[in-house]
């Protein structure tokens, strides 16, 4: 579902900071040899991440679900020097691509690949992360905050992508849509959890950002 028209879509993007040209060879190499290239982050909302990784400059970032690595560029940037990025996914396939793209960038050094379940390598993680960027498996989103918010510290950014899953989240639930009604759990926990404060944006799929207190 789109939001707004392909007009007003096109219009944001053209005045909005262009994509580097690095993000540009990923998107194609994306489309050339990945399926579901419709899961790539993408210009306007890379460069919202980029924006607000550099807004934040954070020393630790945690992403969970790389894919081919887009996203973990864009929060990169906003990296202080000498910081890190623990990016995490369960395709080991990948790795290679991302790896490539990765030293590419120029944040090679700072971006720290692992491959497998997020809910068993966050809590192995000895790190306090001062932005989480989650976008993997909606249906997991409740136990990724779990397994999150002990490696949090007041002032911690959690954004979370999908959260509008294509309007689902407004229309009547199937029966059998069992990722809709987690979302739809999860949009309400982020809102009413005490130790959160929370704003959904209409950014693309929908981006929420949670600031922890």
């Amino acid at each position: 579902m789109h939001f707004l028209s392909s007009l007003l879509e096109n219009y944001i993007t053209d005045n909005s900071q262009d994509e580097p040209v690095i993000l540009r060879e990923l998107t194609r190499e994306t489309h050339l040899k990945v399926i579901q290239p419709r899961m790539l982050t993408g210009h306007f909302q890379g460069r919202v991440l980029s924006l607000l990784s550099k807004i934040i400059n954070p020393e630790h970032i945690l992403e969970i679900g790389t894919y081919t690595g887009y996203s973990a560029i864009c929060l990169a940037e906003g990296l202080q020097k000498k910081g890190t990025l623990h990016t995490i996914d369960v395709n080991a396939e990948l790795f290679d691509m991302q790896r490539k793209y990765f030293d590419k960038s120029g944040y090679g050094t700072n971006i720290k690949q692992h491959v497998g379940n997020a809910l068993n390598i966050i809590p192995q993680l000895d790190t306090i992360f001062d932005l989480v960027f989650i976008d993997a498996e909606k249906k997991e989103y409740p136990n990724y905050l779990d397994v999150v918010l002990p490696k949090t510290k007041s002032g911690t950014i959690i954004m979370s992508d999908n959260v509008l899953w294509s309007g689902k989240v407004v229309e009547p639930l199937a029966h059998k849509d069992k990722t809709t009604k987690v979302l739809l759990q999860y949009n309400k926990r982020l809102k009413e959890d005490p130790r959160l404060e929370t704003v959904l944006l209409p950014v693309r799929d929908g981006l929420t950002l949670s600031r922890v207190k």
